[in-house]
């Protein structure tokens, strides 16, 4: 781990990001990840009215109203600085092949840094959309969303509590078009409790002809830059601010690829920063890589996709992590539902039965129809969906969820006419602006609504294709085509989060709906020998929870063969691979982290049964703290111990280790523990997994020396209190 120097003290970055923190806390300030409470959001106008303010104790945001509304500051709170170096316009629009800038302020005499003096010397362009006025209110929800609260480990609220601010532009004459013909909404909301915002647009159309949006700009922001460097850079800084918005795809199961809407742009108007060749990355812009081009006929309206804006108050891995964490149980809450499932292979009515058993015997909360099992989700014919029905009925009434697999893309449609035009990332897509893509995502609610249904693993989810077919009846080329596919994809997920239905999507989509994606694994993986898979398995969930939430990420733990590997990789017959099979369990229940155990039965024996109820009990006992946060303090490589803490300020159970050792020798060691995220100050008390309590005192870094004993090729807990 990199070593920071602190005084005459070396400590990690870990240690180093908890000492400042801690500074904090000493200094009458709290912190945030460990209690919130404090940090209400308000909007505020200024006594002579020129102003509107949104803050909330860690992020304040300025908008100057006269004589055109702008943001002329954005602060981090928590560590004093200024996020903006200049001013922009506030958003922008291209109607009918013209730019139009909405609002902004002009006349800043150098880019670098913006004084409070200037503000007022600045001028408003008369061809920009003028500001009309602002509404304030509370902030609402993006779109209904029915709770499972028997799988979340807290009741989060929905909407996220804080407050909505509308500022209202109106557009300038110009040729062929009246003042105020256009109108734009630029809305905001800030969160209690989190240093996050939100943004988007709403145009609307007063004219009594139709209007074209080539395109929109929802953001854009000219942000003091993280680093200057003279040359070249292979890997440039970026400002302590996270950006993300809903309109995310890709294909992947982290963010790096799947957020085309978010550039970090070079701005060629900032001519006296640093880098030589004006390179600097010190320009936010949000919108679309292409289209939406979409019409917008009289008296009708277009709303633009919602960027999130959470500023960071660290460099330090862990906690820039947690900060993300936080932020999608925010304005996500539905990640947090972590049902325990499985994966049956085969829909024979008869086997769908017994693994329903099983799954209600030991204590499991759903079951998936999974891919190869013979069920299909596109099929209309009334006797099969009443079959199916008779399954979901059957489940309910032994407490476990059923639902389905669907393959969407890296598919052919039903006809070669309604498949992309172009390059799908797939190889062969079906378009979701043809006939067909239309017809089989109303087939999905047809099938989920019939049957009871309340599961959908929406396999190959929309990747972001673009289709140059202009023959398909609900795009008409390749500039709408993606904004089309993601508003039809978005709006099944959508109903289905109103409907009670739990998503499970290979995809970015979680700010549409879904819960669960892909923690992050390579299949080909599983048919590696079984002590190989045990150790894999605990690095991909160190690694997937930097980005997700235990909840967010499923694994995988085939338990017939997968691709291959034959004996030495199989874990069926399960009896005689109980130790595997429990090694597996650990991994999973005690990372807090559910698999797709895929297969036809959980048990074979009662011992094999008596192993998998003891860990859904042991995942049920402590879920809270399990869904909690997990600080990564050492990765699994088949060398030592490896351990993660799982951490929780507001509960009972403030943390639970977890400690495996991949040795074939039984290993005591002392380990330093942090416990500044847990919320403890000054002593914690340390239950084994026998019932015994230690009691220990925190160091003025907020760690402990803890002695654990682990036996070879084993497991052991410690619950921190």
């Amino acid at each position: 781990m990199r070593q920071l120097q602190v005084g005459s003290r070396k400590l990690p970055a870990l240690f180093l990001a908890i000492f400042l923190a801690a500074g904090r806390l000493m200094a009458g300030q709290p912190d945030w990840l460990l209690n919130a409470s404090s940090f209400t959001a308000q909007c505020r106008v200024s006594a002579d009215g020129r102003e509107v303010k949104l803050e909330n104790g860690l992020i304040r945001r300025v908008i100057r109203l006269a004589p055109n509304a702008t943001t002329v500051s954005f602060e981090n709170l928590m560590t004093g600085e200024q996020l903006l170096r200049a001013v922009r316009p506030e958003a922008g629009v291209e109607l009918d092949g013209t730019h139009c800038e909405i609002g902004g302020l002009k006349g800043q005499p150098v880019q670098n840094f913006l004084k409070s003096a200037w503000i007022d010397q600045l001028v408003a362009n008369p061809g920009a959309f003028q500001f009309a006025g602002f509404k304030t209110g509370q902030t609402m929800a993006r779109f209904p969303w029915q709770k499972r609260r028997e799988w979340m480990a807290q009741d989060l609220p929905w909407p996220p509590p804080g407050v909505g601010l509308t500022l209202d532009f109106s557009s300038p004459t110009s040729p062929g078009r009246a003042k105020g013909a256009v109108t734009v909404e630029v809305h905001y909301e800030l969160y209690d409790g989190i240093p996050l915002l939100s943004k988007w647009l709403v145009v609307r159309n007063n004219s009594p002809t139709t209007v074209h949006l080539n395109t929109f700009l929802a953001e854009e922001l000219a942000v003091t830059e993280a680093e200057s460097v003279v040359g070249s850079s292979p890997r440039w800084e970026l400002p302590k601010l996270l950006v993300e918005t809903d309109y995310a795809f890709g294909g992947a199961m982290g963010t790096l690829d799947t957020l085309p809407s978010v550039h970090w742009m070079r701005d060629p108007t900032y001519t006296s920063q640093v880098s030589y060749d004006l390179q600097t990355p010190c320009l936010l812009q949000c919108r679309p890589p292409i289209g939406p081009d979409q019409d917008i006929a009289p008296g009708e309206n277009f709303e633009s996709f919602r960027a999130f804006e959470l500023v960071q108050d660290s460099t330090d891995r862990e906690r820039k992590s947690l900060e993300k964490r936080r932020m999608y149980r925010t304005i996500a809450p539905w990640v947090t539902e972590n049902p325990v499932f499985m994966h049956v292979r085969s829909a024979n009515s008869a086997a769908v039965r017994r693994a329903v058993d099983q799954c209600a015997a030991v204590g499991f909360e759903m079951m998936i129809l999974t891919f190869g099992s013979g069920f299909d989700f596109e099929n209309r014919d009334p006797a099969y969906q009443a079959g199916i029905k008779e399954l979901a009925d059957y489940a309910r009434s032994k407490g476990v969820v059923l639902g389905g697999y669907s393959l969407c893309s890296s598919r052919g449609a039903g006809t070669a006419t309604d498949n992309v035009v172009g390059s799908p990332v797939f190889g062969v897509a079906p378009c979701l602006g043809a006939a067909w893509g239309h017809d089989y995502l109303e087939q999905l609610k047809n099938m989920m609504a019939n049957t009871g249904l309340a599961v959908l693993e929406h396999d190959g989810s929309y990747p972001g294709d673009t289709c140059a077919a202009t023959n398909h009846p609900y795009h008409h080329g390749q500039a709408d085509s993606q904004w089309v596919q993601w508003r039809a994809i978005t709006g099944l997920y959508e109903w289905c989060r109103a409907n009670s239905i739990y998503l499970n999507v290979p995809d970015w989509y979680y700010l549409s709906g879904s819960s669960k994606c892909g923690m992050g694994y390579r299949e080909v993986n599983w048919s590696l020998p079984r002590e190989y898979q045990e150790i894999i398995e605990r690095q991909n969930i160190f690694d997937g929870t930097w980005d997700k939430t235990p909840g967010m990420g499923w694994m995988f733990v085939p338990l017939t063969e997968y691709q291959g590997g034959g004996a030495a990789a199989t874990i069926e017959p399960l009896k005689d691979h109980l130790a595997h099979y429990e090694q597996r369990l650990e991994n999973l229940f005690g990372a807090g982290v559910m698999a797709c155990y895929r297969g036809p039965r959980l048990y074979d024996t009662d011992e094999t049964k008596a192993v998998v109820q003891r860990w859904v009990a042991f995942y049920k006992q402590h879920r809270e703290v399990l869904n909690a946060d997990i600080l990564h303090l050492r990765r699994a490589d088949g060398r030592d111990l490896d351990y993660l803490l799982h951490v929780n300020p507001t509960g009972k159970e403030k943390g639970l280790l977890m400690v495996y050792n991949p040795l074939a020798t039984e290993v005591r060691k002392t380990l330093r523990i942090p416990l500044y995220y847990t919320g403890l100050t000054t002593t914690a008390r340390v239950r084994e997994p026998e019932g015994v309590v230690n009691k220990f005192t925190l160091d003025r870094e907020f760690n402990i020396e803890l002695p654990v004993r682990v036996t070879a090729h084993g497991v052991t807990w410690l619950i921190i209190e």
